[in-house]
């Protein structure tokens, strides 16, 4: 019994209507958060009510840019610990959010404009300039093809062959975790990863 509703609400995080607010979550998020919290909720459903209109090419450039628009921070700063994955709710609650945050929002975001999962990644990344790591979205439009890069860091949405700044490590959604090989074929590596499975545990919760 326990498997089952959990392989209902797990269906819920992957709705087409997270993330979505109640009135009463509004009224305990004013009341928490303060009033811009909330209304800049309701921009977020305004926003992605108007999107909705747009063909798949403008809405991925509109939800890039405007998710870019919410401020970064860093976790050991808004969460007080390192590497912490909010969740949509939490990071429009906040307004303030890290590289892998902007990716999980826009990730769901896609999702509730009728964005298949199968074509959506979270993408670690390395920036071959700098050597750090790096978190962006990847929308796969066409297999075997190079994805498309959504990033905090530029408002442009542009393929991955064109971001020669970067270059991608690892490939990960509901459905598992992938490497991508030179002709751009994603390969399956493993099943599970703890941070993605740990964030759709507390998405749930939310629920």
């Amino acid at each position: 019994m326990k498997i089952l509703i959990f392989v209902f609400l797990f269906s819920i995080i992957n709705a087409s209507d997270y993330p979505n607010f109640t009135i009463q979550e509004l009224h305990s998020i004013e009341k928490k958060s303060g009033t811009v919290a909330k209304n800049r909720i309701i921009d977020y459903e305004q926003s992605i009510a108007l999107f909705k209109k747009y063909p798949k090419s403008k809405q991925l450039i509109q939800v890039n840019f405007y998710l870019n628009k919410l401020l970064p921070q860093y976790d050991a700063i808004t969460q007080q610990q390192e590497d912490y994955w909010s969740t949509p709710k939490e990071f429009l609650i906040t307004g303030y959010g890290d590289c892998e945050d902007y990716v999980i929002i826009k990730y769901f975001t896609l999702l509730k404009l009728g964005f298949k999962k199968e074509k959506l990644f979270l993408t670690t990344v390395r920036e071959k300039y700098y050597g750090g790591y790096h978190m962006v979205l990847s929308y796969f439009k066409d297999k075997n093809k190079p994805p498309l890069i959504l990033d905090n860091l530029s408002f442009k949405v542009l393929d991955l062959k064109k971001r020669v700044d970067l270059e991608a490590d690892i490939f990960i959604n509901s459905n598992g975790v992938y490497k991508i090989s030179k002709e751009y074929k994603l390969t399956k590596i493993d099943n599970k990863f703890k941070q993605y499975e740990d964030l759709e545990k507390r998405i749930i919760k939310e629920n």
